[in-house]
C-alpha cells in the first residue's frame, strides 16, 4: 500500500497521472439539453445506440452545449435570455463553474471552445446598445471571463471554429431583442444578418450578408465540415409562405450557395429550420424544423434534395458515424438516418429534448488508449 501511494504521489508530481477521459462518463456521442416528467431540465448525455449514458440537472431550461476538446467537460448554456452556463464534469456529474453572463448582457445559447480547449467563448447580447459580443473565459483558471470581442453584428446566436484555426464562424441573426420585451423581435423591418469570420482578437476576416430578397432570413445555426464549408440554418420572419432556401453553404472567399427543395416539400419546413448538420462524410447536410416536423436532406455536392425525414417536433441533429444523421424530439424519441438503413427509430424516452444535440469528438489519443 506503502508503494502503490507513492507510486500515485510521484505520478501526480510529475504530471502524469491516469486523467478522466470520455470513457469515464459513459462514452456519451452526443449531449442535448432536456426536460423530465418531474419537471427538471437536465442536460444528457446520449450514446450511440441512443441510451442515456449520463444526466445532470439544470437550474432552468438549456439550450445548446459546447464539448470541451480534450477533458470530459461540457459547457450547458441558458436558452435565452438566459444568463447561467453550468461547466460540467461529465465523468462525476460535478459542477465545475457557474458562468454568469456580465450586468446587461445575456447568452444565447451556444460557444465554442479554443482549439486547445484554454479558452471558451460565448455569444452574448449587449442588450442596451442593441450589438452582439463574444465573451472570452479562462478555461484553465475556473472559467474566468478575460476579456470579450464584438461579434460583428446583431443577435449572434451560434458560434463555431474554424478546423485546424482559432477563427470563430459567428452566426449574427440580425434581430434585435431586449429582455424588458421578453423574446419579442424589435427591428424586423431593419433587421440585417451576417455571416461573420472573426479572429481570437476581434479582427472581422470575412462578412457576409444576405442579398435583398432575403434581408428577413436570420442566420441562426452552423454546422462546419473538416475542410472549411460552413452550413448555416436561416429562420425566416415573414409570412412561411413566403420564405425563401432555409439552408444555405459558404466557402470562403465566395457567395452563401442556398439550397431548398422542390416548393411543396419546401413549405413542410413552415419558414423555420431549428438546426443543421453535415453527415460525417460531409456528403449530405440536413435541416430540422419542429413546427413542420421534418428533417431534410440535401447533397452538398449537386445541392439536390434527397429525402424527408417525418418525426413530430424534431430539432435535434448530428452526425452519424458514416453517411447519416441522429435526431432528437420532444416526444423524448432517437432516431437515425442514412440512405441504406433509411429512418431508424433507436430509443424513446420519458423526456422532451430541447433543440439541439452536440457532438462530442473525442481525441485520437484517448481513443486509442482505449
Amino acid at each position: 500500500m506503502v508503494a502503490r501511494r507513492a507510486v500515485l504521489a510521484g505520478l501526480l508530481a510529475t504530471g502524469l497521472a491516469p486523467k478522466a477521459t470520455w470513457a469515464d462518463a459513459g462514452n456519451p456521442a452526443y449531449v442535448t439539453a432536456a426536460l423530465r416528467p418531474d419537471g427538471v431540465y437536465t442536460l444528457c448525455g446520449l450514446g450511440t445506440a441512443g441510451q442515456i449514458t449520463f444526466e445532470v440537472d439544470l437550474p432552468a431550461r438549456g439550450h445548446a452545449a459546447a464539448a470541451h476538446p480534450i477533458r470530459p467537460q461540457v459547457i450547458a448554456f441558458a436558452r435565452r435570455p438566459g444568463t447561467f452556463a453550468l461547466a460540467i464534469d461529465c465523468s462525476t456529474g460535478a459542477e465545475i463553474a457557474r458562468i454568469t453572463a456580465p450586468e446587461g448582457r445575456h447568452f444565447y445559447g451556444h460557444g465554442t471552445f479554443s482549439a486547445d480547449g484554454s479558452r471558451l467563448y460565448t455569444t452574448e447580447n449587449d442588450f442596451d446598445a442593441a450589438r452582439g459580443v463574444i465573451g472570452i473565459w479562462d478555461a484553465e483558471r475556473g472559467y474566468t471571463r478575460v476579456g470579450e470581442i464584438a461579434s460583428g453584428g446583431i443577435g449572434p446566436h451560434d458560434i463555431l471554429r474554424l478546423p485546424g484555426t482559432d477563427t470563430l464562424v459567428v452566426a449574427n441573426g440580425g434581430i434585435e431583442t431586449h429582455p424588458d420585451s421578453g423574446r419579442a423581435k424589435l427591428n424586423l423591418p431593419t433587421m440585417r444578418p451576417n455571416l461573420s469570420y472573426v479572429s481570437p482578437d476581434g479582427a472581422v476576416l470575412e462578412q457576409l450578408e444576405l442579398g435583398a430578397d432575403y434581408r428577413m432570413n436570420s442566420i441562426r445555426h452552423l454546422d462546419v465540415a473538416p475542410d472549411g464549408t460552413v452550413a448555416v440554418a436561416m429562420q425566416w420572419q415573414g409570412d412561411p409562405l413566403d420564405a425563401p432556401a432555409l439552408l444555405g453553404l459558404h466557402q470562403s472567399g465566395g457567395p452563401i450557395t442556398p439550397l431548398a427543395a422542390d416548393n411543396a416539400d419546401h413549405l413542410e419546413l413552415r419558414g423555420y429550420a431549428g438546426s443543421i448538420a453535415f453527415s460525417n462524410d460531409t456528403q449530405l447536410v440536413g435541416i430540422s424544423s419542429p413546427r413542420g416536423g421534418v428533417v431534410q436532406v440535401f447533397n452538398t455536392t449537386s445541392g439536390a434534395f434527397v429525402h424527408s425525414i417525418a418525426a413530430p417536433d424534431v430539432c435535434g441533429l448530428s452526425s452519424q458515424f458514416g453517411s447519416g444523421f441522429y435526431f432528437t424530439n420532444g416526444d423524448g424519441d432517437v432516431g437515425c438516418w442514412s440512405a441504406i438503413a433509411q429512418a431508424l427509430l433507436l430509443r424513446s424516452h420519458p423526456r422532451s429534448f430541447d433543440n439541439h444535440l452536440i457532438p462530442i469528438a473525442q481525441p485520437i489519443a484517448e481513443t486509442i488508449l482505449r
